[in-house]
């Protein structure tokens, strides 16, 4: 199989939506209820903790796989460009019209698990502090991502790395502003409330 072809396949493993596909388990089409995003908080909170960890697992793992492949392909370049074509993919996700659809966090947390384990770990550490602390996901997902934006530059990383953490900080935080007004009006779900429409 011709290299480049991985990032066809990164890009498919991207559109996968495991929420989705885990609430139609359940009878539940994510996308009518809830956020009406496909990610991972939208499947906590409307599927429940056994599906939701699942949900996570799956939107983990997809980034992870597709930025392994990339950097199997071709070096950290590659991981970068697999990771973003994942992120892409799931956050205006292909199977339901390129419209907005999740936000990539845990996407994001796989690849950089793959290429820069130091960051991840400081990033999802200030992430669960600020979930615990706050009991909203959202801004967890915003720390995280301007610790990684942060980090890249902090400890020594390949340019290729530095353009992800920047550009994928960028990305979620865009992708988040919408929550982040919520949580300045005192409307935005905390983790662990009851399902809305």
């Amino acid at each position: 199989m011709p290299r480049y072809l991985i990032f066809i396949l990164a890009y498919c493993l991207g559109a996968i939506p495991f929420a989705y596909l885990a609430g139609q388990l359940k009878g539940i089409d994510v996308r009518q209820h809830g956020s009406g995003n496909i990610g991972t908080t939208n499947a906590f909170r409307l599927l429940g903790a056994k599906m939701g960890l699942l949900v996570l697992l799956g939107d983990f793992l997809k980034g992870a796989m597709a930025a392994s492949l990339g950097f199997w392909a071709y070096g950290a370049w590659g991981g970068m460009v697999g990771g973003f074509l994942a992120m892409a993919a799931h956050s205006w996700n292909p199977l339901f019209g390129f419209r907005p659809s999740g936000k990539g966090v845990a996407a994001g947390f796989g690849i950089i698990t793959v290429l820069m384990p130091k960051v991840m770990f400081l990033a999802i550490g200030l992430f669960l502090l600020v979930v615990w602390l706050t009991r909203y996901v959202s801004m967890g997902s915003v720390v995280g991502a301007l610790t990684v934006g942060i980090l890249v530059f902090v400890f020594p990383q390949p340019p290729a790395y530095q353009v992800f953490g920047v550009v994928a900080a960028i990305g979620v935080i865009t992708l988040h502003r919408g929550n982040i007004k919520r949580v300045w009006q005192g409307t935005e779900p905390r983790f662990g409330e009851k399902k809305t429409d």
